[in-house]
């Protein structure tokens, strides 16, 4: 059996504190800078990453990341909001690969002692969760960690070919993850691809029978609509949640807020909370019906959406009150062609343009029904529907593979950081055998693991 030796983190690491970037360096191109706020569950989200000009850049490149470098959130909020939680670890994927590193994180570098795909999912153990919220200081809003607390941490650790080999089997779901992201990812951009096509520059099949006419909106195809969201929605409700808020319910119906709101297919279960099932029966409105379409109503995001559908997020949830839900009537205008339309940026943008509260930015019940849109025939939606349906059901079900992966990816790690679980002889699997190749990790539930 091998040994595993305790060690202090902070002689197996080298660390590196973010800068505090001027936001008035902030600019549309240039070099991105990540942010906590940019952080994910276990990632980065690079899709709106602020930059900074490279020849300020060019001035700061010790602080450059690479693709898996390993970063910890040094201030964050309590375990209360785990979304945004003080300690929290994400490693840098390709797409965020070259930016540099903003205040309130640290990067680790491992020695040569510590595999830095181990180092990670270490850092995502709830035994460093545990241990670094013990150390944390501040006020109610606000929480924070030192540098000297990180490196203070003490932990077992096999050799390093156990340490790779455990590294392999948790890598295996994250690849397995990334690969129906970027999955999706193309399936979305087919989808509102062929939205444009058809809806914005009008190239739909029969076009050329369809002379253009005048219309408040500009000239659209005969037999089209210059119209209002309004006029064609079913339903346009929002929901609610305890008066005095939210308290950390053991039990419950998963009430969804502006912060889950990130687009088909993707949710924060981690940020998610839950309200007594006795509350959620008496809802009379914000309950998630099946193909319900969610708008973010007010905050820093407004007009974000998401598509809750075929059983994702949940099979029975509901919304709070910074949440519409969306039903469209399912003549000129069905859910699927509804959702695409409110993830085209022009339509995100018309939304914020039009807040309605100066003070805290929101969009309210008239602002939504108001917003203008040119609709289709009955034929040509229904058309475009039954084209785009099973684009957005394989998404569904993509996504329904990534929470599987990662349930089971999360129930694994602690077994085998302790060396609980016993090592398959497959440590790299790779392409659909991995998840039966790994999941035989998982049937070995007691038993040291074992050097190569």
């Amino acid at each position: 059996m091998a040994t595993w030796e305790q060690n202090r983190l902070g002689d197996l690491v080298e660390t590196q504190k973010g800068y505090a970037f001027k936001s008035g360096w902030y600019s549309d191109a240039g070099r991105p800078i990540v942010k906590v706020s940019d952080f994910t569950t276990d990632s980065v989200d690079s899709s709106s990453l602020v930059c900074i000009p490279e020849e300020i850049a060019a001035d700061y490149l010790k602080y450059e990341l690479k693709i898996g470098d390993v970063v910890v959130q040094t201030v964050g909020s309590w375990p209360t909001n785990p979304a945004s939680v003080v300690g929290k670890c994400v490693r840098i994927p390709s797409n965020a690969a070259g930016a540099l590193l903003n205040q309130n994180a640290v990067k680790l570098s491992p020695t040569k002692a510590l595999d830095a795909q181990f180092l990670f999912y270490l850092l995502r153990s709830d035994d460093f969760k545990t241990y670094i919220i013990g150390t944390a200081q501040g006020a109610a809003s606000q929480a924070a960690i030192t540098l000297e607390a990180i490196r203070g941490y003490e932990f077992a650790a096999p050799p390093l070919p156990v340490q790779r080999r455990i590294a392999g089997i948790l890598s295996a779901y994250d690849e397995l993850m990334e690969n129906s992201q970027r999955r999706i990812r193309l399936l979305e951009a087919m989808s509102r691809a062929l939205y444009r096509e058809w809806f914005v520059h009008f190239r739909f099949p029969g076009h050329e029978k369809h002379p253009r006419v005048a219309s408040p909106l500009g000239d659209i195809p005969q037999g089209w609509e210059a119209t209002t969201l309004g006029a064609h929605l079913a339903a346009l409700e929002s929901g609610k949640r305890p008066k005095g808020g939210i308290r950390e319910e053991a039990e419950g119906v998963p009430s969804i807020g502006a912060e889950n709101i990130n687009g088909i297919g993707r949710h924060e279960f981690a940020s998610e909370k839950l309200v007594p099932r006795e509350f959620f029966e008496q809802m009379r409105k914000g309950v998630v019906r099946d193909r319900d379409v969610a708008i973010y109503k007010d905050g820093a995001y407004i007009g974000k959406s998401s598509y809750f559908r075929d059983g994702f997020p949940h099979s029975e949830c509901c919304v709070n009150e910074h949440v519409f839900l969306l039903r469209a009537n399912g003549v000129r205008l069905k859910q699927n062609a509804l959702y695409i339309w409110l993830q085209e940026p022009d339509t995100v943008q018309t939304i914020r343009s039009k807040n309605a509260n100066a003070a805290q930015p929101g969009i309210n019940q008239q602002t939504v029904g108001g917003l203008e849109l040119i609709l289709p025939d009955e034929n040509t939606a229904a058309h475009f529907d039954r084209l785009v349906e099973p684009l957005l059901a394989e998404i569904i079900n993509l996504a329904k593979r990534i929470q599987n992966l990662r349930r089971t990816r999360d129930l694994l790690l602690p077994r085998l950081l302790s060396g609980q679980a016993a090592l398959p002889h497959s440590a790299s699997p790779s392409g659909r055998g991995a998840e039966l190749d790994v999941s035989r990790g998982i049937q070995q539930t007691s038993g040291a693991v074992q050097p190569a």
